[in-house]
């Protein structure tokens, strides 16, 4: 009868097997005849050596030179006694002599010379086990060169190589720049499992052949730890940041480090109790699969995309995982199925888990891309906003906070430069008559022509630093500055369209140099003001230089508003009189008020040196209502000697819904006729901001009696048009006029002469300013000019004076040429 074949697991001879203890020095006899105990009262573990008596009654079909297989544990020596009819066959074996003494599936194998039915008797000895209770299987195969169990133990973990290579292999080349932290952990845990794999099922005996038996099995205790550690790190990295409580990733990482130590605790039994530290192992393994299980639930609740990928390929590996528990712990019969699912749900884990990572990099690349959308988009609006934050709205040119960081730039790498301020003349007037919109229209036509100015000089930047005042930053010296003057020049008089309307460009402008005029930014940029102010005060539409002398003069006057208020307590403001005669009969009109500050240090001094100043200052309203209130005086106590009194006055004097009303009631008060009085305005006090109110007071003044004259007539930028808004009784031809009226191919005759037409025209009394000789004041009659003052008829005085009615005798005349002009008359 042919023997019949054992199953694929082989025969268990693990189950029913007998213990004994004996000494080291024992005989076979003693082994066979000793005393052998089974179930719970047989011993699992001996100092010596601890004897195994195994059912022989289920060998009978084996043929000769049959397989024992033993799971593979820690000893210090491994001994098989076979007894028959043949009498006693004894191996004995070291860990260092079970090289080639393995089988796929973590076993030890054994070659038995007898059939299975010559085996009477068949005892497996350990000396110095660790404990029978870690111990598996034992079991009887035919020896045949290949089982089906090696077949597919050999077929699985080629499978399982490959996986876990190829997984390695792909997370090794992915994102080699910068590995995030579960990309870490997971190469970690894969070679990791790779190495479990291949010392376990002793396929790494093909490479290092004595990698089997005790060896093999402390390393296994090695890795386990290492591949609880590892998984746990993994789980906690991977899962999107924020889901998990912080609690729950603290206990994974105390997991992590505790089933690293005890894998390397359990493997060294040699020191520690093998049964204790492998317990313990086993319990970390269940609670690391309890705490994961926790996590994945709140993983989910909480909206996480990976935890699906974790949970599909990690699954298997805690259900197996908790099968061998289960299995180790005596709950479950031994199975390779078992082992094998394990090493099947390592390699499917490993493919799933890949596709987890691959998914986790493709969302960390789209927050890549967001961040990166996100960071250009930050980009772009912080360069937008620093572009608006540097750039004028209305004209496109730097503002005041481009011109600083340009200025400090220069002034930080130590470069020479010109500062040139530049204001648009008449800006107000272009508000009133073009609006608003002809006004942007100006500054934008005047920037523009700024900008082609400027980039003919290399290196120059422009900015306009407020409302109508522009900034020009010239790097170089000399030849820079100038040629950038000659530029500037150029646009003097240009004129531009707006509309059907064409109207001249006025530019003021003032420069200083650094580090020549200022080493400090704010220093430099006053004195550039100081220069700027100049050219206004010396007629506009003209470039100034900055000149230490402008600062003393600047000094001075801030001076005067000190001393201003002590002025007027002490009665240190005086008016001084100028008649005004007829040119016709020379006999006197009336006469002009003009304001003197008899300064107790600086001696007499005209309103050109202090009135701008005063006017700027809160106190220069009060000193023009100390002026009207003094001029009242002399109207109400010589008003019959004066005739009409003509009294300059100031846009501030001007402004307000009830400054007529309150000169009205001054001249009610000292009841002075309201003819009495005539309020002198120059063309920049209708040009002022408050223009609409000024103009409606004057006319109120006009309709009480009180004359109007229009002061400088000719030297403003619209004076033909005020002549239409602005009840104007008199015209004042300027001084500048009259002086080289005398003079042949002068040129101003004309202009006097079309002066004098159109007042006459329009009903106006001419009054000619500055007459100082007799040859200006003949042309002047000539041109039929009704009125005039000047040195030839009298300086300022502070009494009246007594002009005779008839023409002064020639030598009179020639005493009051011989007074040098100085500052003290208009």
């Amino acid at each position: 009868m042919a023997p019949q074949a054992a199953s694929a697991s082989g025969i268990d001879l693990r189950r029913n097997a007998c213990t004994a203890t004996l000494s080291d020095k024992a005989t076979d006899a003693a082994i066979t005849v000793a005393r052998y105990r089974c179930g719970d009262q047989a011993p699992t573990n001996s100092v010596d050596w601890l004897w195994l008596r195994l059912d022989t009654s289920r060998l009978q079909d084996l043929p000769a030179r049959w397989h024992l297989l033993v799971d593979q544990t820690r000893f210090d020596r491994i001994s098989v006694l076979v007894a028959g009819d043949f009498g006693t066959m004894r191996q004995v074996k070291a860990p260092a002599d079970l090289k080639g003494h393995w089988a796929p599936g973590g076993l030890l194998k054994f070659e038995i010379e007898p059939a299975g039915r010559d085996v009477d008797e068949l005892y497996l000895g350990f000396r110095q086990i660790d404990d029978l209770s870690l111990m598996r299987k034992v079991a009887a195969m035919p020896g045949t060169a290949m089982t089906a169990n090696d077949a597919r133990w050999l077929l699985l973990m080629g499978l399982f190589a490959g996986t876990l290579l190829s997984a390695l292999l792909y997370n090794l080349v992915i994102h080699t720049g910068h590995r995030h932290a579960f990309q870490r952990w997971y190469l970690v845990w894969v070679t990791t499992a790779f190495a479990y794999g291949l010392i376990w099922t002793n396929m790494a005996a093909f490479v290092v052949p004595s990698l089997v038996g005790p060896l093999a099995v402390r390393l296994d205790f090695v890795l386990v730890g290492l591949l609880v550690a590892a998984g746990n790190m993994f789980f906690f990295a991977v899962i999107e940041e924020g889901v998990l409580p912080r609690a729950l990733i603290l206990i994974g990482r105390v997991f992590a480090a505790s089933g690293a130590v005890l894998g390397f605790l359990a493997a060294a039994d040699t020191w520690l109790p093998a049964v204790a530290t492998d317990r313990l192992l086993n319990d970390v393994i269940a609670g690391s699969a309890v705490l994961v299980a926790v996590s994945c639930w709140v993983a989910v609740r909480r909206g996480s995309r990976v935890i699906w990928f974790y949970m599909i390929g990690w699954g298997p590996v805690i259900c197996v995982f908790l099968a061998r528990l289960a299995r180790n712990l005596g709950f479950v019969p031994q199975n390779d199925l078992v082992d094998m699912a394990t090493f099947a749900a390592l390699a499917f884990e490993a493919l799933v888990l890949s596709l987890a990572i691959a998914d986790r990099f493709r969302l960390i690349r789209q927050e890549l891309d967001q961040t990166r959308q996100r960071r250009e988009i930050d980009l772009a609006e912080t360069k937008a906003l620093r572009l608006a934050a540097h750039t004028d709205f209305l004209t496109g040119l730097g503002n005041r906070a481009a011109f600083q960081k340009n200025a400090h730039d220069l002034i930080a790498a130590g470069t020479p430069f010109s500062l040139f301020l530049i204001d648009v003349d008449y800006l107000k007037d272009a508000n009133d008559r073009l609006g608003h919109a002809g006004g942007d229209a100006l500054l934008c036509h005047v920037g523009s022509a700024l900008a082609v100015a400027t980039e003919r000089c290399q290196g120059a930047r422009i900015a306009r630093v407020g409302g109508d005042e522009f900034a020009i930053l010239c790097p170089g010296g000399a030849s820079a500055e100038n040629a950038l003057v000659e530029e500037l020049a150029v646009l003097q008089g240009e004129v531009w369209q707006y509309a059907d309307q064409q109207r001249a460009t006025s530019l003021s402008i003032g420069s200083a140099a650094y580090p020549a005029d200022a080493a400090a930014l704010d220093l430099l940029f006053q004195n550039a003001d100081l220069a700027l102010y100049t050219a206004k005060r010396l007629g506009r539409a003209r470039h100034c230089r900055y000149d230490p002398l402008h600062r003393s003069l600047r000094d001075l006057q801030i001076e005067f508003a000190g001393d201003a208020e002590a002025a007027l307590k002490n009665g240190e403001f005086q008016l001084y009189l100028q008649p005004i005669l007829s040119l016709v009969t020379e006999t006197v009109c009336g006469y002009e008020a003009l304001l003197r500050w008899n300064h107790p240090r600086h001696g007499l001094l005209t309103p050109d040196r202090f009135a701008d100043v005063l006017i700027a200052e809160r106190i220069g309203l009060r000193i023009q209502e100390h002026v009207l209130e003094l001029a009242l005086a002399w109207l109400r106590d010589q008003g019959d000697a004066i005739g009409v009194l003509s009294v300059n006055f100031t846009s501030a004097q001007l402004a307000g819904p009830r400054a007529a009303k309150r000169v009205l009631d001054r001249l009610a008060h000292h009841k002075i006729p309201t003819s009495s009085l005539c309020v002198e305005v120059t063309e920049g006090v209708m040009l002022d901001r408050a223009a609409d109110s000024i103009l409606a007071n004057l006319r109120t003044l006009h309709d009480a009696g009180v004359s109007i004259a229009l002061d400088d007539f000719g030297t403003g930028y619209a004076s033909l048009a005020h002549l239409r808004s602005v009840p104007v009784d008199r015209i004042k031809i300027d001084r500048s006029f009259v002086s080289s009226i005398d003079q042949p191919n002068g040129g101003t005759i004309a202009i006097v002469r079309a002066i004098v037409g159109l007042g006459r025209g329009l009903g106006k009394v001419v009054v000619a300013e500055g007459i100082e000789t007799e040859a200006q004041a003949l042309r002047l009659r000539q041109l039929g000019c009704q009125l005039g003052q000047g040195y030839l008829y009298g300086r300022p005085q502070p009494q009246l004076l007594d002009i005779p009615v008839f023409p002064m005798e020639p030598e009179e005349r020639g005493v009051l040429r011989a007074f040098p002009r100085s500052d003290l008359g208009r």
